[in-house]
């Protein structure tokens, strides 16, 4: 029990360090934008919440490391903290185009690398890639407010299906079945962020971003109908084959 406490503070150390490192960035970000009152108390949220959910999810997890995966990680959660941050403070002023482009754009290089490190040092967890998940999905999310500015609501659609998809299975348990591996499930989801990104920096042409985005969200859409319809088929094979074993073994017992 003794042994257990240990490594629960260790771990909770590691999470007040992630939060103490995101309050850093944000200070940082502060004094070179001067950066308003809906930046910070959003990147600050986003502190807070990342941290209690993160304690709670490695009390849970009962992991005897936080683990170099995880920290790499917890390092591109800051990044995304930080680009929360700057959504948020746009809605008050002119963003920092050149900030929050390089601030994402490191998220996203870095995206893949800590299941790679996870693989190397054999740390990989469920956990891990929960946490890699979530960060990945939550700056789609902040990525597409910030597009829609530019192109309308619709744009929120990129962002927000995931979500969607999530809350659909608690009222539809079957989509909470497990999926066959997909490369070009991997694929659609890396396209969401270099397009969001590419439409942010508003490097190309009105009409070529839209046509970005519009890529984006379309392939998107393909990929979550694709899937979608394999766990309905699925679900519909299960349940077929499922009555017919009680009538087997009657048949077997005659």
């Amino acid at each position: 029990m003794a042994l257990n406490n240990t490594f629960d503070a260790r771990l909770q150390q590691e999470t007040a360090v992630g939060a103490g490192v995101q309050i850093l960035l944000l200070a940082l970000l502060g004094s070179a934008i001067g950066m308003g009152p809906a930046g910070w108390l959003t990147g600050l949220a986003f502190a807070f919440a990342t941290w209690a959910v993160l304690s709670r999810a490695l009390h849970r997890s009962r992991l005897s490391s936080f683990g170099p995966a995880n920290r790499v990680t917890l390092g591109r959660a800051t990044l995304v903290g930080g680009v929360t941050a700057l959504v948020a403070d746009s809605f008050e002023s002119a963003p920092p185009v050149t900030l929050l482009v390089a601030l994402t754009a490191v998220a996203l290089l870095l995206d893949g690398v800590d299941g790679k490190v996870a693989r190397r040092t054999g740390t990989s967890s469920a956990l891990g890639a929960r946490f890699d998940m979530e960060v990945d999905a939550f700056l789609i999310l902040v990525l597409s407010v910030y597009v829609s500015m530019q192109f309308g609501p619709w744009v929120l659609l990129i962002g927000g299906m995931r979500y969607g998809f999530v809350a659909a299975a608690r009222v539809a348990p079957w989509l909470n079945a497990p999926l066959p591996p997909s490369f070009a499930r991997k694929t659609v989801a890396a396209l969401q962020g270099i397009c969001l990104l590419l439409a942010g920096a508003e490097l190309l042409p009105q009409a070529a971003n839209l046509a970005v985005v519009l890529l984006a969200l379309g392939s998107l859409v393909w990929s979550f109908g694709r899937d979608v319809l394999w766990l309905w088929r699925n679900s519909r094979t299960a349940a077929v084959e499922v009555p017919a074993e009680p009538r087997v073994l009657e048949l077997a017992a005659r």
